[in-house]
Protein backbone atom coordinates (compact mmCIF):
# COMPACT_ATOMS: atom_id res chain seq x y z
CA UNK A 1 0.00 0.00 0.00
CA UNK A 2 0.98 3.57 -0.64
CA UNK A 3 2.07 6.20 2.01
CA UNK A 4 -1.13 7.63 2.85
CA UNK A 5 -1.44 11.08 2.72
CA UNK A 6 -0.85 13.62 5.78
CA UNK A 7 -3.70 13.59 8.01
CA UNK A 8 -3.98 17.94 7.42
CA UNK A 9 -4.28 16.98 3.97
CA UNK A 10 -7.12 14.29 3.52
CA UNK A 11 -9.24 16.46 6.48
CA UNK A 12 -8.25 19.49 3.71
CA UNK A 13 -9.86 16.97 1.19
CA UNK A 14 -12.79 15.73 3.07
CA UNK A 15 -13.86 19.23 3.83
CA UNK A 16 -13.91 20.39 0.66
CA UNK A 17 -15.77 17.50 -0.73
CA UNK A 18 -18.77 17.40 2.09
CA UNK A 19 -18.99 21.36 1.59
CA UNK A 20 -19.74 20.46 -2.26
CA UNK A 21 -21.80 17.88 -1.88
CA UNK A 22 -23.76 19.49 1.32
CA UNK A 23 -23.60 23.28 -0.88
CA UNK A 24 -24.51 21.58 -4.10
CA UNK A 25 -21.59 23.27 -5.61
CA UNK A 26 -18.83 22.12 -8.23
CA UNK A 27 -14.88 21.21 -7.04
CA UNK A 28 -11.81 20.73 -8.55
CA UNK A 29 -10.80 17.29 -9.28
CA UNK A 30 -8.37 16.49 -6.39
CA UNK A 31 -6.31 14.73 -8.99
CA UNK A 32 -5.39 18.58 -10.65
CA UNK A 33 -3.90 19.85 -7.31
CA UNK A 34 -2.13 16.75 -6.68
CA UNK A 35 -1.73 14.29 -9.86
CA UNK A 36 0.15 11.55 -7.43
CA UNK A 37 -3.44 11.10 -5.47
CA UNK A 38 -4.52 7.41 -6.06
CA UNK A 39 -6.37 4.50 -4.61
CA UNK A 40 -4.99 4.06 -1.44
CA UNK A 41 -5.38 8.23 -0.39
CA UNK A 42 -8.96 8.19 -2.21
CA UNK A 43 -10.19 5.29 0.16
CA UNK A 44 -8.69 7.15 3.29
CA UNK A 45 -11.19 10.10 2.65
CA UNK A 46 -13.88 7.94 1.98
CA UNK A 47 -13.39 6.46 4.97
CA UNK A 48 -12.81 9.80 6.70
CA UNK A 49 -16.25 10.80 4.72
CA UNK A 50 -17.93 7.98 6.51
CA UNK A 51 -17.03 8.47 9.74
CA UNK A 52 -17.88 12.30 9.85
CA UNK A 53 -21.67 11.10 8.27
CA UNK A 54 -21.52 8.36 11.21
CA UNK A 55 -20.89 11.49 13.55
CA UNK A 56 -23.88 13.67 11.99
CA UNK A 57 -25.90 10.58 12.66
CA UNK A 58 -26.64 9.09 9.22
CA UNK A 59 -26.53 5.82 8.97
CA UNK A 60 -25.14 3.20 6.67
CA UNK A 61 -27.81 1.27 4.07
CA UNK A 62 -25.08 -0.34 2.35
CA UNK A 63 -23.12 0.21 -0.37
CA UNK A 64 -22.54 0.80 -4.12
CA UNK A 65 -20.29 -0.50 -6.68
CA UNK A 66 -19.31 1.29 -9.82
CA UNK A 67 -17.63 0.97 -12.81
CA UNK A 68 -18.27 -2.47 -12.79
CA UNK A 69 -19.61 -2.20 -16.77
CA UNK A 70 -16.46 -2.21 -18.45
CA UNK A 71 -18.02 -1.16 -21.89
CA UNK A 72 -18.35 2.46 -20.49
CA UNK A 73 -14.64 2.49 -18.93
CA UNK A 74 -13.01 4.21 -22.08
CA UNK A 75 -16.05 7.01 -21.76
CA UNK A 76 -14.82 7.73 -18.16
CA UNK A 77 -11.29 7.18 -18.38
CA UNK A 78 -10.91 4.76 -16.05
CA UNK A 79 -9.76 0.89 -15.37
CA UNK A 80 -11.82 -0.63 -12.56
CA UNK A 81 -14.38 -0.27 -10.49
CA UNK A 82 -14.78 1.56 -7.38
CA UNK A 83 -17.10 1.34 -4.31
CA UNK A 84 -18.64 3.64 -1.77
CA UNK A 85 -21.70 4.03 1.25
CA UNK A 86 -25.22 4.35 1.05
CA UNK A 87 -27.23 5.78 3.65
CA UNK A 88 -30.85 5.64 5.31
CA UNK A 89 -30.94 8.61 3.66
CA UNK A 90 -30.12 8.03 -0.14
CA UNK A 91 -31.62 4.98 -0.40
CA UNK A 92 -35.41 4.72 -0.75
CA UNK A 93 -38.36 2.15 -2.11
CA UNK A 94 -40.85 2.70 -4.98
CA UNK A 95 -44.06 1.83 -4.19
CA UNK A 96 -45.35 -1.16 -6.54
CA UNK A 97 -42.32 -0.03 -9.26
CA UNK A 98 -43.03 3.49 -9.27
CA UNK A 99 -41.95 6.58 -7.75
CA UNK A 100 -41.02 10.19 -7.99
CA UNK A 101 -37.43 12.01 -7.41
CA UNK A 102 -36.54 15.55 -6.93
CA UNK A 103 -33.89 16.50 -8.49
CA UNK A 104 -32.91 19.97 -7.44
CA UNK A 105 -30.33 18.68 -4.61
CA UNK A 106 -27.81 16.82 -6.94
CA UNK A 107 -25.44 18.10 -9.26
CA UNK A 108 -25.17 17.22 -12.89
CA UNK A 109 -27.53 14.13 -12.15
CA UNK A 110 -27.51 10.63 -14.18
CA UNK A 111 -29.21 8.09 -14.03
CA UNK A 112 -28.40 4.17 -13.75
CA UNK A 113 -30.25 0.88 -14.53
CA UNK A 114 -28.58 -1.87 -11.99
CA UNK A 115 -29.43 -4.96 -10.09
CA UNK A 116 -30.17 -4.40 -6.28
CA UNK A 117 -29.35 -7.41 -4.20
CA UNK A 118 -29.76 -7.54 -0.23
CA UNK A 119 -27.84 -9.51 1.72
CA UNK A 120 -28.96 -11.90 4.27
CA UNK A 121 -24.89 -12.71 5.13
CA UNK A 122 -21.36 -12.02 4.21
CA UNK A 123 -20.80 -12.95 1.09
CA UNK A 124 -18.48 -15.92 -0.17
CA UNK A 125 -15.24 -15.38 -2.03
CA UNK A 126 -15.49 -17.68 -4.75
CA UNK A 127 -16.86 -17.93 -8.43
CA UNK A 128 -19.69 -19.67 -8.51
CA UNK A 129 -22.78 -17.78 -8.63
CA UNK A 130 -25.31 -19.89 -6.87
CA UNK A 131 -22.68 -20.15 -4.08
CA UNK A 132 -23.22 -16.15 -3.85
CA UNK A 133 -26.85 -15.88 -4.03
CA UNK A 134 -26.86 -18.28 -1.09
CA UNK A 135 -26.22 -14.74 0.44
CA UNK A 136 -28.54 -13.00 -0.84
CA UNK A 137 -32.24 -12.58 0.77
CA UNK A 138 -33.58 -10.30 -2.53
CA UNK A 139 -32.99 -9.44 -5.78
CA UNK A 140 -34.57 -5.87 -7.16
CA UNK A 141 -34.08 -4.01 -9.83
CA UNK A 142 -32.82 -0.10 -9.10
CA UNK A 143 -31.96 3.21 -10.46
CA UNK A 144 -29.09 4.75 -9.09
CA UNK A 145 -28.87 8.46 -9.87
CA UNK A 146 -25.30 9.38 -9.43
CA UNK A 147 -23.79 12.81 -9.31
CA UNK A 148 -20.61 14.45 -10.13
CA UNK A 149 -19.22 17.93 -8.73
CA UNK A 150 -16.38 18.01 -10.67
CA UNK A 151 -16.86 20.47 -14.47
CA UNK A 152 -17.89 18.27 -17.00
CA UNK A 153 -17.77 14.88 -15.35
CA UNK A 154 -14.20 14.98 -15.54
CA UNK A 155 -11.91 13.06 -13.50
CA UNK A 156 -10.36 9.98 -12.30
CA UNK A 157 -10.89 6.89 -11.02
CA UNK A 158 -9.52 8.27 -7.48
CA UNK A 159 -11.21 11.38 -8.22
CA UNK A 160 -14.24 9.25 -7.79
CA UNK A 161 -13.78 6.77 -5.30
CA UNK A 162 -13.33 9.85 -3.08
CA UNK A 163 -16.03 11.90 -4.17
CA UNK A 164 -18.97 9.33 -2.23
CA UNK A 165 -18.52 7.15 -5.40
CA UNK A 166 -20.32 9.42 -7.03
CA UNK A 167 -23.60 8.05 -5.93
CA UNK A 168 -26.28 10.29 -5.16
CA UNK A 169 -29.19 8.32 -4.54
CA UNK A 170 -30.59 4.46 -5.27
CA UNK A 171 -34.53 3.86 -5.62
CA UNK A 172 -35.27 0.16 -5.49
CA UNK A 173 -38.04 -1.29 -7.08
CA UNK A 174 -39.71 -4.50 -6.47
CA UNK A 175 -38.31 -7.15 -4.27
CA UNK A 176 -38.15 -11.16 -5.58
CA UNK A 177 -37.01 -13.03 -2.67
CA UNK A 178 -34.36 -15.41 -3.76
CA UNK A 179 -34.83 -19.34 -2.46
CA UNK A 180 -34.09 -22.61 -3.28
CA UNK A 181 -36.74 -22.26 -5.92
CA UNK A 182 -35.47 -19.59 -8.19
CA UNK A 183 -31.56 -19.56 -7.30
CA UNK A 184 -30.35 -21.65 -10.00
CA UNK A 185 -31.88 -20.12 -12.68
CA UNK A 186 -31.67 -16.73 -11.50
CA UNK A 187 -27.82 -17.13 -11.03
CA UNK A 188 -27.31 -18.32 -15.17
CA UNK A 189 -29.76 -15.21 -16.15
CA UNK A 190 -27.72 -12.87 -14.31
CA UNK A 191 -24.69 -13.10 -16.46
CA UNK A 192 -26.92 -13.31 -19.87
CA UNK A 193 -30.27 -11.22 -19.61
CA UNK A 194 -30.64 -8.27 -21.70
CA UNK A 195 -31.65 -4.97 -20.44
CA UNK A 196 -33.26 -1.51 -22.00
CA UNK A 197 -33.42 1.99 -20.48
CA UNK A 198 -36.27 4.22 -22.12
CA UNK A 199 -37.21 7.65 -21.23
CA UNK A 200 -40.54 8.66 -22.30
CA UNK A 201 -41.43 5.89 -23.99
CA UNK A 202 -38.51 5.65 -26.10
CA UNK A 203 -35.51 2.86 -25.71
CA UNK A 204 -32.16 5.49 -25.44
CA UNK A 205 -29.80 2.38 -24.68
CA UNK A 206 -29.52 -1.54 -24.18
CA UNK A 207 -27.54 -3.65 -21.99
CA UNK A 208 -26.32 -7.85 -20.85
CA UNK A 209 -26.02 -8.44 -17.25
CA UNK A 210 -22.49 -9.65 -17.93
CA UNK A 211 -21.27 -5.88 -18.67
CA UNK A 212 -21.39 -6.01 -14.98
CA UNK A 213 -17.80 -7.97 -14.27
CA UNK A 214 -19.57 -10.93 -16.22
CA UNK A 215 -22.42 -11.04 -13.79
CA UNK A 216 -24.26 -8.78 -10.99
CA UNK A 217 -23.39 -11.63 -8.35
CA UNK A 218 -19.91 -11.73 -9.14
CA UNK A 219 -19.56 -7.95 -9.10
CA UNK A 220 -20.73 -8.84 -5.10
CA UNK A 221 -17.63 -11.41 -5.18
CA UNK A 222 -15.50 -8.32 -6.28
CA UNK A 223 -16.57 -6.25 -3.13
CA UNK A 224 -15.68 -8.81 -0.82
CA UNK A 225 -12.65 -9.29 -2.30
CA UNK A 226 -11.17 -5.79 -2.66
CA UNK A 227 -12.74 -5.44 1.22
CA UNK A 228 -10.48 -8.01 2.52
CA UNK A 229 -7.68 -6.13 1.53
CA UNK A 230 -8.95 -2.59 3.30
CA UNK A 231 -9.36 -3.91 7.27
CA UNK A 232 -10.43 0.04 7.98
CA UNK A 233 -13.88 -0.85 6.48
CA UNK A 234 -16.23 -3.31 7.49
CA UNK A 235 -16.91 -6.64 5.49
CA UNK A 236 -20.07 -7.09 4.13
CA UNK A 237 -22.71 -8.75 6.54
CA UNK A 238 -26.32 -9.50 6.25
CA UNK A 239 -28.60 -6.81 6.17
CA UNK A 240 -26.94 -4.44 3.50
CA UNK A 241 -28.19 -3.48 0.18
CA UNK A 242 -25.61 -3.56 -2.36
CA UNK A 243 -26.08 -2.61 -6.30
CA UNK A 244 -23.73 -3.50 -8.71
CA UNK A 245 -23.53 -1.17 -11.32
CA UNK A 246 -25.24 0.12 -14.29
CA UNK A 247 -25.67 -2.11 -17.34
CA UNK A 248 -26.00 0.57 -19.20
CA UNK A 249 -23.92 4.15 -19.91
CA UNK A 250 -25.27 6.59 -17.09
CA UNK A 251 -27.71 9.19 -18.96
CA UNK A 252 -28.12 12.98 -18.22
CA UNK A 253 -31.50 13.24 -16.47
CA UNK A 254 -33.79 16.63 -16.09
CA UNK A 255 -37.36 17.43 -14.39
CA UNK A 256 -40.27 15.58 -16.32
CA UNK A 257 -38.48 13.13 -17.93
CA UNK A 258 -40.27 9.57 -17.32
CA UNK A 259 -37.46 6.59 -17.60
CA UNK A 260 -38.21 3.01 -17.59
CA UNK A 261 -36.34 -0.05 -17.28
CA UNK A 262 -36.93 -3.42 -18.07
CA UNK A 263 -34.93 -6.50 -17.34
CA UNK A 264 -35.90 -9.08 -19.56
CA UNK A 265 -36.03 -12.61 -18.80
CA UNK A 266 -34.33 -12.26 -15.28
CA UNK A 267 -37.77 -12.22 -13.27
CA UNK A 268 -37.85 -9.43 -11.98
CA UNK A 269 -40.11 -6.24 -12.84
CA UNK A 270 -38.67 -2.50 -14.33
CA UNK A 271 -38.60 0.26 -12.18
CA UNK A 272 -40.31 3.45 -13.79
CA UNK A 273 -38.93 7.02 -12.11
CA UNK A 274 -40.55 10.44 -12.81
CA UNK A 275 -37.92 13.50 -12.33
CA UNK A 276 -39.45 16.43 -10.94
Amino acid sequence: MADRAPRPEVDDIVDRLLAAYDDMTLVAPISDGDPAFDGDAAYEVLHRIGERRVAQGWVAAGRKIGFTNRTIWPLYGVDAPMWAHMWDRTVRFASHGEATFDLTKLVQPRIEPEVVFKLRAGVPVTDDPVAVLSAVEWVAPGFEIVQCHYPDWRFTLADCTASFGLHGALVVGSPVVVDDHNRDALAARLATFEGTLSRDGDVVDRGVGSNVLDSPALALVHLARVLEQQPQFAPLSGGEVITTGTITNAWAVAPDDTWQSDYGDLGITGLRLTFT
